[in-house]
């Protein structure tokens, strides 16, 4: 294993990596290389698959033969993910089944376009569960308001879920309780918790990227680099607060696991940053990191991994109230963020099936 993923795996927190394609993580052996280096888990979003379809002619042939099928774009898209999802789910099995359910796990995420409706985000979650078929799948399911009572629901039913695109510590702490929830109803209704994990994917680097714009337009650059970092430790003792007491231990009792943080968005976007200013800060038991390739191979090379999480919580708590002294408004930084996250990834999937529309009915037609 490469030494610093190897230290974040000593101090209880698993290393993802964010990307998905077929070239990339699952035909060329390269998953199989980053399991060795220490990797322990894939995400994927609307984006990534977007970039991934388009940007390579490895789907073609399997595209042209389910566009003789349906014409349906998000059909066909299913179809290609499936594979690549149980394809990557296959190869992850072992570090399951040796990490006894905790990592191994590769998400797929609903449709963005239906971050707003409770029975079509349950539906579709159900739907992808089956689909794929895989105990390490974890679907992504994004927190918004609505998203909440989805998420209960379908932990509910005994899936698992990626509660994804998660901005503040007030959405962070209800997404916590709707996991308890569900699992409360599961076992309430004889259902065994042993079988259903969860993450909460809690946004980083976009976090300094709003915030730093703002302080910025109102001369307070001093403050600068700084919201993101406090925002994801205040998580993680809320984090340490949910998941403790009574309650939980008895949901423990029966099988149940606690729903890790999941830092994510963790590549830097300012090139003032050190690369790896959101790996290097955030390390700590029960949690992960997921990575684009080029902060895991900054971390592997240079990263400074030490138990971070619980340092400079004080001035974290502070924090908040020094912004909006200086005029900026943590609330409004969150909330634009969440918009702004489920707009991106609705814009990146209609993309994604505009794509997929063109390139097979060009294919079909040859």
């Amino acid at each position: 294993m490469n030494e610093n993923l190897l230290k974040a795996t000593h101090l209880g927190q698993g290393i993802w990596i964010d990307s998905i394609s077929r070239d990339d993580l699952v035909e060329d052996g390269t998953l199989h290389t980053m399991i060795e280096d220490g990797v322990v888990g894939v995400t994927s979003n609307p984006t990534i698959f977007q970039k991934a379809i388009s940007g390579s002619s490895l789907y073609d042939d399997q595209l042209e033969e389910v566009s003789r099928k349906t014409d349906d774009p998000k059909e066909i898209f299913l179809e290609l993910a499936r594979k690549d999802i149980q394809d990557a789910c296959d190869i992850l099995a072992p570090v399951y089944e040796r990490t006894a359910k905790k990592d191994g796990y590769v998400s797929l995420e609903v449709s963005p376009n239906i971050s707003y409706d409770v029975p079509k985000t349950v539906e579709e979650a159900m739907r992808l569960h089956a689909l794929v078929d895989r105990p390490n799948l974890l679907v992504k399911i994004p927190a918004t308001q609505p998203g909440l009572a989805a998420i209960e629901e379908v932990i509910a039913q005994g899936k698992s879920v990626n509660v994804t695109l998660i901005f503040s510590l007030a959405r962070y702490k209800t997404v916590a309780k709707a996991y308890i929830r569900g699992l409360q109803r599961l076992v309430a209704g004889g259902g065994d918790p042993s079988g259903v994990a969860s993450v909460a994917s809690f946004f980083v680097s976009r976090v300094d990227s709003e915030a730093d714009k703002r302080l910025e337009e109102i001369g307070r650059p001093d403050l600068k680099g700084r919201l993101a970092i406090a925002n994801a430790k205040l998580a993680y003792a809320a984090f340490e607060e949910v998941f403790s007491g009574d309650d939980w231990d008895f949901l423990e009792s029966k099988g149940a696991s606690k729903q890790r943080p999941l830092w994510a968005s963790t590549s830097t976007k300012n090139p003032d940053y050190p690369d790896t200013i959101y790996v290097d800060n955030l390390v700590g038991p029960d949690t992960v990191n997921t990575m684009p390739a080029s902060t895991l191979e900054a971390t592997m090379d240079h990263g400074d991994i030490r138990p971070t999480l619980k340092e400079g919580l004080e001035d974290a708590k502070r924090l908040p109230r020094i912004l909006a002294e200086a005029g900026v408004d943590y609330e409004d930084v969150t909330e634009t963020l969440e918009k702004e996250g489920v707009a991106k990834f609705t814009d990146s999937f209609d993309e994604l099936l505009e794509g997929i529309r063109e390139k097979s009915h060009r294919l079909v037609r040859h």
